[in-house]
């Protein structure tokens, strides 16, 4: 007979993770260049995904849009930003901010990210 696992167990804390990408899906992500501090990232999202609301202690996120439309919301204060080809925006440290297609085809981008990396999902 199996052992029966215990109800019991502790659900992990997404208080902070020292990486997100496993909470969300997206149609193709690639990782360009990365070392202690610093990372480069392509991520296409489809006409429905998102990346949701999170934010950084210590990294900024500068996004740079290669192909569609995406849309930054950002919080503190409140804006809405629709980004374009070739639009470049960069989200300071501790401001909350989510990634959703601007669109109706796919949106590709580069995100460019600064220092040390964590993901702190904001509700």
């Amino acid at each position: 007979m199996f052992p029966t696992p215990s109800c019991n167990q502790e659900e992990p804390d997404v208080s902070t993770l020292k990486d997100g990408t496993a909470l969300y899906e997206v149609e193709r992500r690639a990782r360009y260049g990365e070392r202690p501090g610093f990372r480069i990232t392509e991520l296409q999202i489809g006409p429905t995904q998102e990346i949701p609301w999170h934010a950084h202690h210590q990294a900024q996120d500068t996004f740079y849009v290669m192909a569609g439309e995406i849309r930054l919301s950002l919080r503190n204060p409140d804006e809405e930003l629709p980004l374009g080809r070739g639009a470049i925006f960069a989200v300071l440290p501790g401001r909350p901010h989510r990634v959703t297609n601007g669109g109706d085809a796919s949106a590709t981008f580069l995100v460019i990210q600064d220092g040390d990396y964590d993901y702190i999902p904001q509700g």
